[in-house]
């Protein structure tokens, strides 16, 4: 049954004509909050940005009766209909009003003037005119790419379609997870929240047969900005960020920038951080050093469904342990691979370690607690971090012979260190957009300031990022030992040694590779998301397996 608040809801008319044309898409604008731009949705917004100007009003009763008027962005909303909508534009005389709704493009030759979900949402503003006292017989729709004006009556026929579309979109909120995604339709490739539905890969997982279209992940790449000179300030001038310094300016496009990121004393201005808040683009602190500290973001994640299923499942032990023992086993497949391809002391890498890392992995699906999951990965870790050395050049003068930290005593875990912490700030962001709550782990335990599922989603991608990123550094002359700073037994990076190595991650970050399961090819970038997202969906019960990422 649902709740007295779910009953008096009002339904928007936009979400009406989103539930006709997909109920997916419905449910996941209207009941999670979820939200993505993309060409289409700025061109529709830029298309309205006329009529979104509110002026004149509907006319008080006992004006004359042959008195036209017109009102632009007229909010109306009806507690029987259960309706609320936002009309572009009424037209009227007297007690007969026309609404007219403009769209983007050009008008579609079809035999009834429009499609569905518009002629739906229309007969829905009308509905609502009726509702207010006005006769409403038909309304109009204004395609401005070809500057037409189609007629769409109001019969019987399309008021019964609007009412079920009502009662349709209303009975969604009752659902825990979202319906089913369409199959194979032309409809999903310009949608705008394709990568967050991803409707192929959730079909995918139900039958295993044919590879899903690379449309949720052929977005534009967008790119983290760093910040690390000292007294930097940050200022929003137009649609660009200002990068103020005392000895240069420079202006990076907001549109471009997926995540700004502060290190030392660089400020940002209110102004420009209530910009980013509303773009969905979080702002990181990080200490001089590096050392990741905090972050601010605006209201993403609002799919509160997502997050009760993750404490659920946190707190569920059997359900916690079959994600933690796939993290696992990734990791250290992965581990593998990277010792495997980047041997370099002699021509193949020891078989009897690869072998014992192949053991360990397969060891993870015997684990009964995470205690053994955990004493699995620590012997998995002493072999791999044993051998880490010999992926090194010799002739670069970099060592390593074991993994310390806290503080890190030599160059190669100075940049491991760092490393791991600029992937964690970026797991805990991707996280957090997705709607997750990254500081309730399955694998890692919860503990004061410690982001757990970042850290649990990130143990696939410590070899294939982090240590992949150091091995490039190092093996290719870009860091030398002097982009090192030694005090009292602990090292870090300079401050040209850490944009060096930020350099060096970014790139590998943004590098594109087939994806093992579904064939096409997309960056490491939109990996993140995407591997976020899968795990959302096994947890909210769409897919019934999921498994941490293992490259081929």
């Amino acid at each position: 049954m649902e709740s007295h608040h779910v009953q008096n809801e009002l339904v928007p008319a936009r979400m009406v004509n989103e539930f006709v044309y997909c109920p997916r898409l419905a449910y996941l604008e209207w009941v999670q909050g979820e939200w993505r731009d993309n060409s289409d949705t700025e061109e529709g917004r830029h298309t309205h940005r006329k009529v979104d100007r509110p002026s004149g009003n509907l006319p008080e009763k006992g004006m004359e009766e042959e008195e036209k008027f017109h009102a632009r962005s007229l909010t109306l909303s009806d507690g029987d209909l259960g309706l609320i909508a936002v009309l572009d534009l009424v037209e009227g005389e007297g007690r007969e009003a026309t609404p007219v709704d403009y769209k983007k493009g050009k008008r579609p030759h079809v035999e009834k003037g429009a499609w569905d979900p518009e002629r739906v949402q229309l007969c829905a503003q009308g509905m609502l005119l009726e509702k207010h006292g006005y006769a409403s017989e038909e309304g109009i729709i204004y395609f401005a790419g070809s500057r037409e004006r189609v007629r769409i009556p109001f019969d019987p026929a399309l008021k019964a379609q609007t009412l079920e579309a009502i009662a349709g979109l209303r009975a969604l909120q009752a659902l825990n997870s979202p319906p089913p995604p369409l199959e194979d339709s032309p409809k999903c490739p310009r949608c705008s929240l394709v990568p967050i539905c991803m409707p192929d890969e959730v079909n995918w997982y139900a039958n295993r047969e044919e590879s899903p279209r690379p449309i949720a992940v052929r977005d534009e790449e967008k790119v983290p900005l760093y910040v690390q000179a000292p007294y930097a300030r940050i200022r929003k001038s137009g649609d660009e960020l200002l990068v103020e310094t005392e000895k240069e300016k420079k202006s990076v496009r907001i549109a471009e920038i997926n995540h700004l990121a502060l290190f030392g004393n660089a400020s940002l201005t209110s102004p420009a951080l209530t910009h980013l808040m509303q773009q969905g683009i979080p702002v990181s602190f990080h200490t001089q050093g590096g050392w990741f500290y905090g972050h601010a973001n605006g209201l993403t994640g609002k799919n509160i469904h997502l997050r009760i299923q993750q404490y659920k499942t946190a707190f569920d032990p059997e359900r916690a342990l079959i994600i933690s023992r796939s993290l696992v086993r990734a990791k250290v497949l992965n581990a593998r691979t990277l010792l495997r391809r980047n041997w370099r002391n002699t021509m193949e890498p020891p078989e009897e370690l690869l072998s014992k890392l192949r053991h360990q992995a397969m060891q993870t699906a015997r684990a009964e607690n995470l205690q053994t999951l955990l004493g699995i990965e620590g012997q998995a870790a002493a072999l791999y971090f044993s051998a880490f050395s010999g992926m090194l050049r010799e002739e670069t003068g970099f060592s390593f012979e074991n993994r310390n930290r806290r503080p890190p005593k030599d160059p190669v875990n100075a940049l491991l260190s760092f490393g791991y912490s600029i992937l964690t700030r970026t797991w805990l962001s991707t996280l957090q957009n997705v709607g997750f709550d990254p500081f309730l782990g399955f694998y890692h335990q919860p503990r004061a300031n410690r982001p757990a599922l970042a850290l649990d989603m990130m143990e696939p991608f410590r070899p294939l990022l982090v240590d992949s990123a150091v091995i490039t550094a190092i093996n290719n002359n870009e860091l030398q030992p002097e982009d090192f700073i030694r005090r009292a037994g602990y090292c870090a990076l300079s401050p040209e040694g850490r944009k060096t190595f930020i350099r060096v991650l970014e790139r590998r970050i943004s590098q594109n590779i087939t994806h093992p399961a579904f064939g096409y090819r997309l960056s490491y970038r939109r990996l993140l998301e995407l591997e976020a997202r899968l795990m959302g969906r096994w947890l909210t019960g769409e897919i019934q397996h999921y498994q941490g990422f293992v490259t081929r």
